[in-house]
């Protein structure tokens, strides 16, 4: 295919931005932004999913390849997906428009201005997952910082300023190091394609130090413990399209970075900080389960449920085993689907009754009943009931776990039952029980908006929950590829 199909799917969001800007908005209306910006993520996601329809299971090869040379002798524009990849595009596509959709009820102003953010945020999340070349993915992952911290510091509630800084800083000091092994390994290896250096190899001398430098980066944006303490702040502050972004895809960054680069280029390192891995995974699967038993806020439960889902995926994906690749990846999606639902759930309350308390609420089953039965699908989807996406990954990674380290999988089945508890205690202490706060009378169901929203979330999490095959299929070849490369440069080395 000679049209940049890529380049176009990744650009199209920040010429729609680029439209709202120049556009003059006289009358204050923001209905025209609004539709602008809900129109051009609807045709991204419709790109998205030609590129899934005509991409070729068969092969682990990367496709829809286009290359540019961008600083003559040192970086080439180079993007590509693969069968790993693709899912989080259409994942990101998914998404995007849906935060766009509830963005009526929970930004009160500067909404076009807050659109072009979403817009650009968009552009660079894509740009992540196609990027087939370090500098490229590099700027990339960075840049989607600077959108963030705008919309979680002007749209945020009242320590917004101090949620912002404290994400900007964790995120952004922990990838200086990687910056500074991108440009060793090019010194190292006289490239930065992703390609080439799969093929080639780099040196197992440098392998340990240019593993820790990635895994810098990685870890606070995973987050995984013990710098995870920025998430729950963001979440609390940001407003709910923030949130809905923050958890489905921010997030999913730093695992397809373990996936695509810490086993792909320095598989001598991973095998050696495996332990490591299996630690830090354990540690965040149960301590951040247990303090998620203990919160008072919506949202700060949920962010913490969120650190203790990515330990499983982190888990998974350094067992090494089919089995535990697939399911971090279908962890990823699964866990992009539902913990947006969830944040939307919380926006949802928190738009009528203006508190995230959960003793606020109380017996409300009564009166909005479409609501409790939604958000009843995404609480158990949440803690891995069977027939739902959460139960697929949570489920392929325990194998995975069970195969390599039958210790560490024992201890993170523990996780499964804490996800449990907190999840359901959640759900009884909101939807059920007395009706003791006489405001809650006074709440209506979902909107048709908000209906719309939860239920395009809801179809995907119980379709796949029930016929995982497509995701499966996509995934499987490239996933066995990796492993296989894997393998062979551990024997070589």
């Amino acid at each position: 295919m000679n049209f940049p199909i890529l380049s176009s799917l990744i650009l199209l969001p920040t010429v729609g931005a680029l439209f709202l800007f120049f556009t003059k908005n006289k009358d204050g209306n923001n209905l025209t932004a609004k539709y602008v910006a809900l129109f051009t993520t609807i045709v991204n996601f419709l790109i998205s999913i030609y590129l899934w329809i005509y991409f070729d299971q068969s092969t682990s090869n990367f496709q829809f390849i286009e290359e540019r040379q961008w600083i003559d002798g040192f970086i080439n524009y180079k993007v590509g997906i693969d069968g790993i990849s693709i899912l989080f595009v259409i994942l990101t596509t998914f998404i995007t428009p849906l935060c766009i959709i509830s963005v009526n009820n929970s930004v009160k102003t500067r909404l076009r201005d807050f659109l072009i953010a979403i817009l650009i945020m968009e552009s660079f999340m894509i740009g992540v997952f196609c990027a087939l070349d370090l500098v490229v993915f590099y700027l990339f992952f960075e840049a989607g910082l600077i959108p963030m911290f705008l919309i979680i510091g002007i749209w945020g509630g009242p320590k917004r300023v101090y949620s912002a800084f404290k994400f900007f800083l964790y995120t952004l000091l922990g990838s200086v190091l990687m910056l500074v092994a991108i440009i060793s390994i090019y010194w190292i290896t006289g490239t930065t394609d992703v390609i080439q250096l799969y093929e080639q190899g780099i040196d197992i001398k440098y392998q340990n130090l240019l593993w820790l430098a990635f895994f810098s980066s990685f870890a606070v944006k995973t987050p995984m413990w013990p710098v995870h303490t920025w998430l729950p702040d963001a979440h609390v502050e940001a407003p709910t399209a923030g949130s809905v972004l923050l958890a489905a895809i921010l997030l999913k960054m730093a695992g397809y970075g373990f996936i695509r680069f810490s086993l792909g280029l320095f598989p001598v390192a991973s095998e050696i900080f495996t332990p490591l891995i299996y630690t830090l995974s354990v540690i965040a699967i149960i301590f951040t389960s247990l303090i998620a038993l203990m919160q008072e806020d919506m949202k700060k439960l949920i962010a913490y449920s969120s650190v203790a889902h990515m330990g499983f995926v982190t888990l998974g994906i350094f067992t090494i085993q089919q089995q535990g690749i697939e399911g971090s990846i279908i962890q990823m999606i699964s866990h992009g689907l539902v913990s947006a639902a969830l944040f939307l759930c919380v926006g949802v309350v928190y738009d009528r009754m203006h508190s995230r308390l959960i003793n606020s609420y109380g017996g409300i089953v009564a009166i909005i009943p479409k609501y409790s039965i939604l958000f009843m699908l995404f609480t158990l989807a949440a803690l891995g009931l069977p027939g739902t996406t959460g139960f697929i990954g949570e489920f392929l990674i325990l194998m995975g776990a069970f195969k390599d380290n039958f210790l560490v999988a024992v201890i993170a089945s523990l996780g499964v039952i804490l996800g449990a508890a907190y999840m359901l205690w959640l759900y009884k202490r909101v939807v059920f029980g007395k009706l003791i706060n006489v405001e809650l009378k006074k709440m209506v169901d979902l909107n048709r908006s908000e209906y719309f929203i939860l239920t395009c979330l809801a179809v995907p999490t119980l379709f796949f929950g029930f016929y995982p095959d497509p995701l499966i299929n996509t995934i499987e070849i490239s996933v066995n590829d990796l492993i296989n490369m894997y393998k062979t440069n551990l024997i070589n080395k």
